[in-house]
């Protein structure tokens, strides 16, 4: 269902007459499962206890996945999964089994990729039919509790897949058996042997995403509308590679249209998920932090390139967002906030007009009411909801130019409207900590501090870390968890996990030069490598590997995350040059190979690994500080360093686990900046002025 794909979630309760059971489910820690423990189908967690039953019975397995703010899985289990006839026949005839794919995006990737191939679409929640040894044979998206649209009914369904297990089980094997084959194939992956790689494939991306810009209201494509920022994040790596100006004008409108639009949160800043038209105006008003780390490194290139003080301010408004809102006490950063409360989508966010003329004064609502397109009859109605609520506004900036005086109002009006929308009921907060999500975020807000000057975003960015040293890594085997949550970790090894946190302490280490931080980063690097680098053909495999899984996979696509393989293949460069460790180039090179006509070919799916073609094309410049990074004025250093946008370029100190050839530039009197490649180096500087004519010079 295509409608599948754009999930939010309605507000959760318990339908009436159904008894409150509780299931296994009760003793999970991911707040997906969680909803789904008082339902009445005997759910399993995935994992082997659900696999011996299944193969002690000789039933077939239902999985269902999803994750705890998407729409239509709450849609089908308030219709399904809490129906006791329903629940009742899955009890009977099939073990069945609850994911949470933002836990496990190994398993969803195998059955996503299964449904895609067969039924052509996919989407959460993903309903998959299985064998007892977890291959599949049948699958799908939304099933409705009645047939309707081609479309059987979810219990109908049930009895077929029943029937045909019953009676032709021999078929179905066998049916199961060569899909498998047909998967194994679609997965397999095998490097190029004669494509060269050049910036005439990044010419050629470049090209093809200009072909989807919108010249009216920004973005790429159409309705739906998904930020995607790693594609005009390469179009910022290409306008600066090609002296293209236009793309960097199509970036920039890009970023000012999604600001002033309702996917952007006007009142309390960050981003939702995507909007539903091309305009940016309506979202679906789930928030995920993966968008916001994204989103804020992409305003703050905007910054870079631009001097436009509006972006550092939407950079700002993401961070500090995140900070208040999607913070453990101790640092770490939640996960999501959903898109309802109380039953209603967006009721949290949207205002009608006779509420806000009753919170301000006259003057404050004329200039509000102006700015931000507030109508008698609202711009949002939810055409999925039996009862909408009527004349809602989605806030967005109509309006921008204001003068002095009516400024003021303005900040006065959103100052109570921001105080009066924080005593609404708020949207359910997703609070697991992931590893892979939190390095993105460490990342961004690293970057921010070192670009924007405010110390607050690097403490934030070393308490994060801390965080996630305390809770999910084990310094004895240097092995990386995903997930933490409610004082309990997971047992799961991705590669998205060690991949995200390792750029993201990257870029920690070139804000700080922290030698602690490099080791820590080599350490993640190294673990790494011994987990899900393919040796033999290039490439990191999303897992570790396990007996849970059918398939290991190399995942490949950068949509809204990057994939696993292209934030390590970049990572792995950039601390390659700034420690000359010659295995982590070796690999990432490798990793480059093997996906070399995939970037050729569909370079609008791997934006992010052409971010990594981009750099290693030359030799990194690298920007050495040699000086104590505890003292100003290496700060202020550092602050001109990162103040331009210069993406080929690492920044190091001289301490600690460095290349060689840094350890032999020394302080003079004070923190000294070089800018070198290979042994060369230009004179070197401590004047900030100084330091931006050079970057800017190459």
């Amino acid at each position: 269902m295509g409608a599948a794909l754009l999930c939010v979630r309605p507000g959760r309760g318990i339908s009436s007459g159904v008894p409150l059971t509780t299931n296994r489910l009760a003793r999970e820690k991911s707040p997906y499962l969680l909803q789904h423990q008082h339902n009445p189908v005997d759910w399993f967690p995935w994992g082997e206890e659900a696999f011996a039953r299944a193969r002690s019975e000789n039933k077939p397995i239902f999985v269902s996945i999803g994750y705890s703010t998407c729409h239509w899985c709450h849609v089908m289990e308030r219709e399904s999964f809490e129906s006791a006839a329903a629940a009742a026949y899955l009890n009977e005839h099939f073990v069945s089994i609850k994911v949470d794919r933002e836990e496990r995006p190994d398993v969803d990737k195998i059955y996503m990729t299964f449904v895609q191939s067969t039924t052509g679409g996919g989407g959460w929640p993903l309903n998959c039919f299985l064998l007892p040894d977890l291959k599949p044979f049948y699958g799908g998206t939304y099933f409705p509790p009645e047939a309707k649209h081609g479309r059987p009914s979810f219990l109908d369904l049930l009895k077929h897949i029943q029937k045909l297990w019953a009676t032709r089980r021999n078929d179905v094997a066998a049916s199961a058996s060569q899909l498998h084959t047909k998967l194994e194939e679609m997965t397999a992956q095998t490097a190029s042997g004669g494509l060269t790689l050049t910036q005439e494939i990044l010419k050629r991306a470049a090209g093809q995403l200009k072909e989807f810009y919108d010249p009216r209201n920004g973005g790429f494509g159409g309705a739906p509308k998904f930020p995607q920022p790693s594609q005009p994040a390469l179009l910022l790596r290409c306008s600066a590679r090609f002296r293209d100006e236009e793309a960097t004008r199509m970036v920039l409108h890009t970023c000012e249209r999604m600001a002033a639009g309702g996917i952007h949160d006007q009142l309390g800043g960050g981003f939702a998920r995507y909007s539903v038209d091309a305009e940016w105006l309506v979202p679906h008003f789930e928030k995920m932090l993966y968008d916001n780390a994204q989103l804020a490194n992409l305003y703050l290139d905007a910054l870079l390139v631009s001097g436009d003080a509006r972006h550092a301010d939407t950079a700002r408004d993401i961070l500090n967002y995140i900070l208040r809102d999607m913070t453990h006490a101790e640092g770490g950063f939640y996960s999501a906030e959903d898109a309802d409360s109380e039953g209603k989508e967006g009721k949290f966010y949207c205002w009608t007009r006779a509420e806000l003329s009753q919170l301000l004064t006259v003057e404050e609502f004329n200039v509000a009411v102006r700015y931000f397109g507030v109508t008698e009859q609202g711009n949002f109605l939810d055409h999925s909801d039996p009862d909408p609520l009527p004349n809602q506004n989605v806030l967005s900036v109509v309006e921008p130019k204001l003068d002095a005086a009516d400024g003021t109002l303005l900040k006065s009006a959103k100052d109570k409207m921001l105080a009066a929308r924080a005593k609404r009921v708020r949207p359910h907060l997703d609070d697991k900590v992931l590893a892979s999500w939190n390095g993105l975020m460490l990342g961004a807000m690293a970057r921010a501090s070192a670009v924007l000057g405010e110390e607050s975003y690097r403490a934030a960015a070393e308490r994060n870390l801390a965080f996630l040293q305390g809770k999910l890594w084990d310094a004895k085997t240097g092995t990386l968890y995903h997930r933490w949550r409610d004082g309990e970790r997971d047992t799961v090894q991705l590669v998205d996990a060690y991949a995200f946190l390792l750029a993201g302490v990257i870029e920690l280490y070139e804000a700080t030069l922290a030698p602690g931080h490099l080791d820590f980063a080599i350490a993640l690097a190294d673990g790494m490598l011994a987990r899900f680098y393919d040796r033999e053909a290039g490439g990191f495999w999303q897992s570790a590997g396990s007996a849970d899984l059918i398939l290991r996979v190399k995942e490949d696509y950068d949509g809204a995350e990057p994939s696993g393989n292209s934030v390590a293949t970049l990572a792995l460069l950039k601390l390659a040059a700034i420690t000359d460790r010659a295995d982590f180039k070796k690999a990432a090179e490798a990793t480059l190979r093997l996906f070399a006509e995939r970037m050729r070919d569909f370079p609008q799916a791997v934006p992010y690994l052409l971010l990594a073609l981009d750099f290693s094309l030359e030799e990194p410049k690298r920007v050495v500080i040699a000086g104590d990074p505890a003292q100003l004025d290496t700060r202020a250093l550092l602050q001109a360093v990162h103040g331009v946008y210069q993406p080929g370029k690492v920044v190091l100190g001289n301490a600690g686990a460095v290349e060689p050839f840094a350890k032999t530039l020394p302080a003079r009197d004070g923190a000294m900046v070089y800018l070198c490649t290979g042994t060369a180096c230009q004179p070197p500087t401590r004047e900030t002025a100084k330091v931006r004519e050079m970057l800017l010079g190459n």
